[in-house]
């Protein structure tokens, strides 16, 4: 036990053992039924008034991973300005509570102006506090935090007075070690029916057995997916528009140890302002109009698992910022919270755009885009991996058929190289919403390259005008055919093709020959 005190004589006791009892007892049935930490506080403070009189109360909780003290709840009494105001500080800012933390002891002071050299004593001596007696809170030898009674001048018969609160700090720190218990499970409850409300919600369209591929771009795209997924750096999937970036990073994520945790998408193009800091970080009950409860937001509801952040090169810059803290710190504020909140969680964003363009043009910002791109895979768009479409037609064929109860129909080889020559703008989310059509509109069908172009007329059109054109080796033949025909097949000359061409005879000889013009052909221009 720490003492800094002078006892002073001639004071007449006042706790006998059945005082102390009672104390204990009525101590107890005032809190008992207490469900949040300011009620029992609340509800702590006014008994022991009742029985003894002090000028500031105040409960501290301790985190011996961080080496931070916090306040339980809002101290009662005289409130002192500085540091000590501080919700939450370092150990070392609390000079006093450190010395109880660290000798488990009691630590008594009945006159700190001798003392105020000391961290964060000097500010209770200015609020006018010149006494304080502090108590560690020990449950089964695991140390919650310490209990603090500060007083204007030394009370009377401190010896007796440090027994009785000795006695009292042991019951008020199982009543706080049940109230963490209570707030942890109700937590975890709140948690629990909110995940299974997102899940609800956000059924998977995507299995992971449904990822199909053998181009050899993906291949690649799936190795550097297996290097990944081990560790926790944050990834950045780039692409166009329905290539599979949701696919993929649920993929990796399902390939990664945070698996059994959940996967929490996010559309960043529906976050307003309004919105951004509540559906993200969550809110606190009352901390606007509506808000009745407390809400976990995005990345608590992902908190061991993974967030997508999808479309993130659409986050306007003042989000941008917010964002960039998070990523920073790994931690969040709920709206209408003083204090932040460590999250765990595994970020993977997505866009359609060039970020380095959007950074050259001031609509992103750099060092968010340095945070994002730890890891970049740029996933091609369809018609740069022709070989993954004919697998992807018959699998999504056959799993959507299923699905749907229907019939799958069959493909024709020539459908298959029809599609192959389609320019699939929409990428994979195209090509399943047409096998998907075909499927309700076609059940058992034989699918040809008719059926698909009366199924689709306008779309597909673009397929027979594209094998209209002319390719640049196939203007050019004809182009030097047609000079031949003019000139009577005459090469060079004043008269000939080269010089109508204005081209070095040489050069119409060599052209004519990589073209395969043959001079006995008949000099007439065919059609393509």
């Amino acid at each position: 036990m720490v003492y800094a005190y002078e006892e002073k004589t001639g004071s007449v006791s006042r706790w006998s053992s059945e005082t102390r009892y009672r104390i204990l007892l009525e101590l107890n049935n005032a809190i008992v039924t207490c469900k949040s930490r300011e009620d029992l506080f609340t509800a702590l403070s006014k008994e022991l008034q009742r029985h003894f009189l002090y000028d500031r109360l105040c409960i501290m909780l301790y985190d011996d991973k961080l080496h931070t003290i916090t306040y339980f709840a809002a101290a009662d009494g005289i409130q002192p300005s500085g540091i000590v105001a501080r919700k939450s500080r370092p150990l070392a800012d609390g000079a006093i509570a450190r010395m109880a933390i660290q000798s488990k002891q009691p630590v008594i002071f009945d006159d700190l102006t001798r003392y105020t050299d000391l961290s964060s004593v000097g500010e209770l001596v200015k609020a006018g506090l010149k006494s304080t007696m502090v108590f560690p809170m020990i449950v089964r030898d695991q140390l919650l935090g310490t209990i603090h009674f500060s007083f204007r001048s030394a009370p009377d018969g401190v010896t007796e007075l440090t027994e009785l609160l000795q006695a009292l700090s042991l019951q008020i720190a199982i009543a706080v070690e049940n109230m963490m218990a209570y707030t942890s499970l109700k937590n975890s409850n709140q948690h629990l029916l909110e995940e299974k409300q997102y899940l609800l919600t956000h059924g998977r369209e995507y299995q992971s057995t449904d990822f199909f591929f053998a181009s050899s771009q993906m291949n690649r795209i799936m190795e550097i997916v297996d290097q990944v997924a081990a560790t926790d750096e944050t990834i950045l999937i780039t692409g166009e528009t329905g290539t599979g970036k949701d696919f993929l990073s649920r993929l990796i994520h399902d390939r990664s140890e945070r698996r059994d945790n959940l996967f929490v998408k996010t559309n960043c193009p529906g976050l307003t302002s309004s919105l951004f800091e509540s559906e993200l970080f969550g809110h606190a009950k009352g901390a606007f109009t509506g808000a009745d409860r407390k809400r976990l937001g995005r990345f608590e509801l992902a908190d061991g698992g993974t967030i997508f952040l999808d479309e993130v090169g659409d986050l306007p810059l003042g989000l941008q910022a917010k964002l960039l803290q998070v990523l920073q710190d790994r931690r969040i504020e709920r709206v209408g919270e003083s204090t932040s909140t460590e999250v765990d969680t595994r970020i993977i964003a997505a866009t359609n755009k060039n970020l380095i363009e959007s950074v050259r043009a001031g609509q992103f910002r750099q060092d968010l885009f340095y945070r994002l791109e730890t890891v970049t895979i740029n996933v091609p768009p369809l018609r740069e991996r022709l070989d993954d479409i004919p697998l992807l037609i018959n699998n999504i064929n056959a799993s959507e058929s299923e699905r749907m109860n229907r019939p799958a129909p069959v493909y024709t080889d020539d459908a298959l190289d029809f599609l192959r020559r389609y320019n699939w703008p929409g990428n994979v989310r195209e090509l399943k919403n047409m096998v998907k059509r075909l499927i309700i509109l076609n059940p058992g069908s034989l699918i040809n390259e008719s059926e698909i172009k009366r199924t689709f007329p306008v779309t597909m059109a673009s397929i027979d005008q594209l094998e209209d054109f002319a390719t640049r080796d196939q203007a050019e033949r004809d182009h030097i055919l047609q000079a031949l025909a003019a000139t009577g097949g005459v090469v060079g000359g004043k008269h000939g093709a080269a010089r109508l061409l204005g081209i070095p005879r040489s050069t119409l000889q060599y052209r004519m020959k990589k073209l395969q013009i043959e001079p006995s052909e008949q000099f007439s221009v065919k059609p393509h």
